[in-house]
């Protein structure tokens, strides 16, 4: 009898967590996506997309169209700089695709990181490639694609305030040609390292 009723007990149980997991709802893909972002994003990019560490980018405030591109190449591995092998490409590949825009929609909504000079003298000497470039060596104006306050605009980013140690890097990658961006490397490809420096420190002061 003892058996019967413990038997009887546990179908009951099973019963109850059955409904219980019915009737708990799905999350929604922003709510997932904030679980994600809170959860595992921000152990290198910081608590709501701003990283304290100038290895990893600011996400908040980013573009959304850019990030949705970024997050699909890092996912598909069409992005092969090192540091997307080393630690975009795992935590990519677990995302679909409405998971991808709402991550992207929740980072962009997001208020961006601030500006910061650490050097005014060479951040001036940035301005001045940025909003001008360099004709008789070839070098465009980087504002022509990232805005006259490198707010970014369509899917070209947002560099406004991003670490210029990340930024820096970046532009080597693309120099290289380890990153593949076909309209960045036109424009960065004559830089020289100190002209690569005064950009990244004036586009991290904006």
């Amino acid at each position: 009898m003892k058996r019967k009723s413990l038997i009887a007990a546990s179908v009951l149980l099973a019963g109850l967590s059955a409904v219980v997991a019915a009737e708990s709802p799905t999350p929604s893909p922003e709510k997932a996506a904030e679980e994600k972002a809170v959860n595992l994003c921000s152990t290198c990019h910081g608590p709501r997309g701003v990283s304290t560490s100038p290895e990893f980018p600011h996400l908040a405030g980013q573009r959304e169209p850019y990030l949705v591109r970024q997050i699909r190449a890092f996912r598909d591995h069409a992005r092969v700089d090192k540091d997307a092998q080393d630690f975009m490409w795992g935590v990519a590949r677990q995302l679909d695709e409405a998971t991808v825009d709402a991550i992207a929609r929740y980072y962009a909504a997001q208020s961006p990181a601030p500006g910061r000079a650490d050097d005014a003298a060479l951040a001036m000497k940035g301005k001045e490639l940025f909003d001008r470039g360099m004709p008789d060596r070839a070098i465009p104006p980087c504002a022509t694609c990232h805005g006259q306050n490198a707010e970014g605009q369509g899917e070209f980013p947002r560099l406004a305030g991003q670490h210029a140690k990340y930024v820096s890097k970046q532009i080597r990658f693309i120099q290289s040609e380890s990153r593949t961006t076909a309209p960045a490397h036109a424009v960065v490809k004559n830089l020289d390292p100190d002209e690569v420096k005064a950009v990244a420190a004036y586009v991290q002061s904006r």
